[in-house]
């Protein structure tokens, strides 16, 4: 074959693959304009009468064009109308006066963005981030906020087979550069430094005295909860086999994943007692990957998957934190909750 002949052949090739896509990306196209068309309405309020009262805030998955933007509904009336800000994120994390938001832009080249949003959710500055979102917490004093991202593995069903990259960031007046979980902080396991090349931390939650916090650190085939210090950048574990914890309104209790005994893939919801040490395992029996967060000291929320495909498929549940009673559907077609008082 001649090269001529060479570069028809590449060029015709070239043109079915480019054909293919274009078809591919309009019957995607179509398929979620159907299925806009055929999803019910949504009951949309008002942003600040939903904001002056205490309300949960997510990122809404119902189908429509508001598909994938934050949203806020009153606690007091979790299943009624939503209302909508201005911010598209695919991880929120919010207080009364600030939220942290992380997205990713598709493009020829898919980047990510995390930003730092003020009350009337305009974009007050910037903050690193090297990978696909994943957590995200802001600080009670809102000083620091926390970002994981995927650098590479998209998910944490693996030991092992991922990598994470956890910044906590100042977000005072006077700045100063994010601080990364794996690099700048000592790891101690049972009172030994944990050196090992494949260690990952992630899964950030702040106490309220501004200097610790709790988070996952894992290595190899384990995971531990972690106490971390700012002032001396230091991380102790203190429980094995617990990820993605949140501290509890009292500050006595941390919510976390656990895999139990379970298969990879496979977590259940538990609490651990600072004080006592005791864990006990939540009334969810569905595999929950999610940060846990705590509607009050009574109860806890979570994002779970709806069976069936599609964009729409996630729900916010609340269970009660003590092992008793049912879990029930707390926002339908949502993900990301933030307890905002």
């Amino acid at each position: 074959m001649t090269l001529r002949s060479r570069l028809v052949a590449f060029a015709a090739v070239l043109v079915l693959v480019v054909a293919g896509t274009i078809l591919f990306v309009l019957q995607v196209r179509r398929e979620r304009e159907r299925a806009a068309a055929a999803a019910p309405p949504v009951a949309v309020t008002d942003l600040a009468t939903v904001t002056r009262q205490p309300h949960l805030i997510f990122r809404s998955t119902a189908i429509g064009d508001d598909y994938g933007r934050v949203a806020a509904v009153p606690l007091g009336d979790p299943s009624g109308p939503r209302a909508f800000t201005g911010a598209s994120c695919d991880r929120v994390y919010a207080h009364r006066d600030e939220a942290v938001c992380l997205y990713s832009k598709p493009g020829l080249v898919t980047t990510y963005q995390a930003e730092v949003l003020g009350a009337d959710w305009a974009v007050r500055r910037s903050l690193p981030l090297a990978g696909v979102p994943s957590r995200t917490r802001l600080s009670p004093d809102g000083a620091w906020a926390a970002t994981t991202t995927f650098v590479s593995g998209h998910a944490y069903s693996t030991p092992g087979a991922f990598s994470t990259e956890t910044l906590v960031t100042p977000l005072g007046a006077g700045g100063g550069k994010s601080l990364n979980l794996e690099t700048d902080f000592k790891l101690y396991v049972g009172g030994r430094r944990n050196t090992a090349r494949n260690r990952n931390l992630w899964g950030v939650t702040f106490t309220g005295d501004g200097d610790h916090f709790y988070a996952t650190a894992a290595s190899g085939d384990k995971t531990w909860l972690v106490r971390g210090s700012l002032k001396t950048r230091e991380l102790t574990a203190l429980r094995a086999d617990a990820e993605c914890p949140s501290l509890s309104p009292d500050g006595t209790r941390v919510a976390f994943k656990t895999r139990n005994g379970q298969a990879e893939g496979q977590w259940t919801i538990a609490v651990h007692d600072l004080a006592s040490g005791a864990v006990t395992l939540l009334a969810e029996k569905h595999s929950v990957d999610d940060q846990i967060e705590w509607l009050d000291d009574e109860q806890v929320l979570y994002g779970l998957p709806r069976s069936g495909s599609g964009p729409s498929a996630s729900d916010v549940w609340v269970v009660p934190a003590d092992g008793t009673g049912s879990p029930r559907l707390f926002v339908a077609d949502a993900w990301s909750p933030a307890v905002v008082r």
